[in-house]
Order: structure tokens, then sequence, then C-alpha cells
């Protein structure tokens, strides 16, 4: 591939495909919650089942995903899974228990793993290979404005015209990134498929348990950070939150091509050191100043982390397997995103929240040393 031009209209509107997607799905992170203690009158535990059914489904059926995107296309990927996801969000208003509910949110996590893995496959099929750091840094832009935009719509939405507007305009985003996609068109290079079908891909595994190891500790902070904060005497955590996030986007922006320039291995090396020193800072210095502090470091390592570990994944991985790859990788979002909290929870119930902070920097750093003793040279890039 010599085209080294990685912003193009196919490009564009798959990020938008991605942006409206992700809309989609973040009118879901407050409304699935507000609904299933509202109307279906549930109590936390049924809110637990009902948000974790999702993040279940989509890790059992990421290999799947990628499997399917190496044999039959990206764009089919991309399309079951938003789909999938239109036509079960739809029938949410026809949910009137917390059990159907939850069948219909493991349904839309199926949707998740397809859309998800074949967007991002598509997208580093797109990115010359010496960009395609870049191009994931840009790609996870649309799920962070995504993410954003979405939460407070759709609590507006649900105080002015009721959870069944939600569920029409989420239906709609997804449609819209359906056609979307569509437009995108194929973008698989034509070459032969791993006869053996793997599930989980080899070359996925290292870096899988090294994205483990990033976003552990992140998912821990986000959910107790809130805490913490009123912990360590401020009033509240929304402008670290906000700080946070704001690191992310502009190191994923204006410093996304990072991970090429400094090669996949130093990258990931260095968000993991970052990570795992954010939250030692945080858990060691037990005061507001060092929680900013921390907050910052932190910061710093997952806006780095993400798409370093994945380029570090598509080195070594034809262009024939990237989906399978890339669906054996993003299982780590799940586990972490679930476990990591948890975790947390338990260390804080027996240790205090201070040291939940450490196990968390324990778990980064082992992820270091994963990755000082393996990651001993940079691996060459497959031929495309």
């Amino acid at each position: 591939m010599t085209e080294t031009r990685l912003i193009t209209p196919r490009f564009a509107l798959l990020g938008s495909a991605g942006l409206a997607y992700f809309f989609a799905d973040g009118l879901l992170v407050p409304s699935v919650p507000l609904y299933v203690t509202g109307p279906l009158a549930g109590g936390d535990a049924a809110v637990g089942l009902a948000v974790g059914a999702f993040s279940l489904s989509a890790l059992l059926l990421r290999p799947w995903a990628g499997r399917l995107a190496d044999r039959r296309g990206r764009v089919i990927s991309m399309l079951v899974g938003a789909t999938v996801f239109a036509v079960s969000v739809a029938c949410y208003g026809l949910a009137q228990s917390v059990e159907l509910l939850v069948a219909l949110r493991l349904l839309t996590g199926v949707g998740e793993a397809f859309f998800f893995v074949g967007c991002v496959t598509a997208m580093s099929d797109l990115a010359p290979a010496a960009r395609r750091g870049e191009a994931i840094s840009l790609f996870s832009l649309s799920l962070y404005a995504g993410l954003a935009v979405g939460p407070p719509i759709g609590e507006r939405v649900i105080t002015v015209l009721g959870f069944g507007v939600v569920w029409i305009v989420s239906t709609g985003a997804a449609g819209l990134a359906v056609l979307l996609a569509w437009r995108v068109g194929e973008t698989r290079v034509p070459s032969p498929v791993d006869p053996r079908g793997r599930l989980v891909h080899p070359a996925g595994v290292l870096p899988a348990l090294l994205l483990l190891a990033l976003v552990w500790g992140m998912a821990g902070f986000l959910a107790f950070v809130p805490l913490y904060a009123v912990d360590v005497g401020l009033s509240g955590a929304g402008y670290l939150l906000f700080l946070f996030a704001g690191i992310v986007i502009v190191i994923r922006s204006a410093g996304a091509r990072l991970p090429d320039r400094l090669g996949a291995v130093r990258a990931v090396r260095l968000a993991l050191a970052c990570t795992s020193a954010g939250l030692l800072v945080i858990g060691l210095w037990r005061t507001a100043p060092g929680l900013v502090g921390g907050t910052v470091v932190l910061a710093i390592g997952v806006a780095l982390g993400t798409p370093s570990i994945m380029v570090l994944a598509l080195q070594n991985a034809p262009a024939a397997e990237r989906g399978a790859v890339l669906g054996t990788v993003t299982m780590s979002l799940d586990v972490a995103l679930g476990l990591g909290p948890a975790s947390f929870g338990v260390v804080a119930v027996t240790s205090g929240r201070g040291t939940g902070f450490l196990t968390a920097a324990l778990v980064a750093a082992t992820g270091l040393a994963l990755a000082g003793r393996t990651l001993t040279r940079t691996s060459q890039p497959a031929t495309v």
C-alpha cells in the first residue's frame, strides 16, 4: 500500500457511521437505568442486570464478529450489527418486565459486537500502514463524541417526551449508521482466509492482555472517582472527569500521530507506565492535588494506550485476519469494564478507596512488566 492519504471521503463516511451508532448507544446510557427503576419498578440489582447484559453478549460475540468480518466482509458485519442494534432498541418499549428487557439488552450487545469490530477493522483497512495509529485515534473520537452528547440528550428527551421517543431516536440513529456503512462499501482486501477459522487469534492475545491492564484501572477510576473526590475534600468530580476526557480528546486529535511516530512498542510501554503512575499517585497522595495530578497522568496513558495497542496487534496480522485479531483484542474492553469496577469495589470495602487505586496501579504495572518482557523489538508490519 503506497497511498499515504488518510482523510478520504470513504474514511469520513465511516467515521460518520461510527458517530451515528455511538450517539444511538449514548442515548441508552441514562435511559436504560431510568426505565428499569421507573416504568419497570426494578431495583439496583435489576439495573445491574439490564446494563451488564449488553456487555456479556458483546464479549462472547466479538470473536464471531471478527470471523464474519474476515470471511464475509467488514460492511456485512457493520450492517448486521447496526440492524440488530436498531431492531432490539425499537422493541424496548414492548418490554413490560425486567426479564424481557434483559433479553433485549443481550440482543443489543450482539449488535454492538458486530458493528464495533466491523467498523474498527474497516478503519484499519482504509488507513495506510504507517498511519493506522492516527486512524484509530480519530475513530475513537466518534465514540467519545457520541457517548458525550447522547446521555444528556437522552435525559432531556425522557423529561420532555418520554421513553418511547428515546427508543425511536436511538433506533433512527442506528438506522442512519446502517445507511452510511452501506455507502462506505466493502474495504476488505481480497486475500486467502485462514482455513482454520480461529475465533481467538494468537496475534491478538498479548495485545488483549495489555489492553486489559490498561482499561482495568480506567474503569475503576471512572466508577469511583465521584466518591473519592469527596473523600479528599472536593465538592465533586465533575471537573475532574471533564479534565480527563479533555486530555484524551486533545491527544487523540492534535496528537493522533503519536502512536505512529513513537512506534507501537514504545508507545504501549509509555502508555502503561503513565497509567500505572497516575493510579499510583492517586492511591499514595490522598489529597486533592494528588487526585488532580494523578488524573492528568492517567489520562495521558489512556489516550495513548488504546490506539497503540491496536496498532501493535495489527502489525503482524495478515489483511485477511484483521477482523479476528481485533475481535480478540476488543474482548478485553468488556472484561475490564466489568471486572475493573467490581474488583475496585471489593478492595475499597475491605481496605479503602485509596487502596483500590493502588490495586488498579498494580494491574497496570503488571501489563507494563509483560510488555517489557515480551515486546523486545518492534515487529515488522504484515504485507498488505
